[in-house]
């Protein structure tokens, strides 16, 4: 395991309970263990691009726990990236989810879609995490998984150029909570969620 994870990441990782992972999401994950598998036999450049609507909530979620569960399980050559079919912002309540369960987050910009520096190991690079088009040129443009985390973006892109594997992984969006009394439990349950999935899914590639 990666000793060079911020203490507070390294423990919520260890929090995260795989065996609760049901056999009907195994299912659904299982083709993005075997892609990854694929390419670390290859021993081929590994670049997920995590794609939602707005690229504003799960997308980044998904994106910065792959990139830290690469890390944690000591995968190389990962790089992990995030899209919408449109672009907005990051919403702010992802950013504090993130902090509280251990990253560290600054902001980069301002303006209406900010650019954050999202810290999750001592060594590693950051994630730089904005709100942007799948095909926007921070992103790979070929050779890469595009992992569909919302339905809508799933239904509403029915190409997505340049990728080499597709893979439906969706979550329900805890935008539903937004101005509710749950928001904050509603943001934090689904970060662990997708967290947990992600450890399962690079876990599955060591064990």
């Amino acid at each position: 395991m990666n000793n060079t994870l911020l203490e507070n990441i390294s423990k919520t990782i260890a929090s995260l309970d795989v065996n609760t992972v049901s056999e009907e999401r195994k299912a659904i994950l299982n083709p993005l263990v075997a892609y990854l598998k694929e390419k670390l036999t290859e021993n081929a450049p590994i670049r997920l691009n995590f794609i939602c609507t707005h690229n504003s909530r799960r997308s980044h979620l998904s994106q910065i726990w792959a990139q830290t569960m690469a890390a944690h399980f000591n995968v190389k050559n990962v790089s992990c990236y995030s899209g919408g079919t449109e672009a907005t912002a990051m919403f702010p309540k992802v950013g504090e989810t993130l902090t509280n369960q251990g990253f560290k987050i600054a902001q980069l910009s301002e303006g209406s879609n900010p650019v954050y520096s999202v810290k999750f190991s001592e060594n590693e690079p950051s994630v730089i995490a904005f709100s942007k088009t799948y095909e926007d040129a921070f992103n790979p443009s070929s050779e890469f998984a595009a992992i569909m985390t919302c339905s809508s973006a799933d239904q509403g892109c029915p190409m997505v150029l340049g990728c080499d594997k597709r893979v439906a992984v969706t979550y329900e969006d805890p935008k539903k909570s937004d101005g509710t009394p749950q928001q904050t439990e509603t943001y934090f349950n689904r970060s662990l969620e997708i967290a947990t999935e992600m450890k399962f899914v690079f876990g599955s590639l060591v064990s």
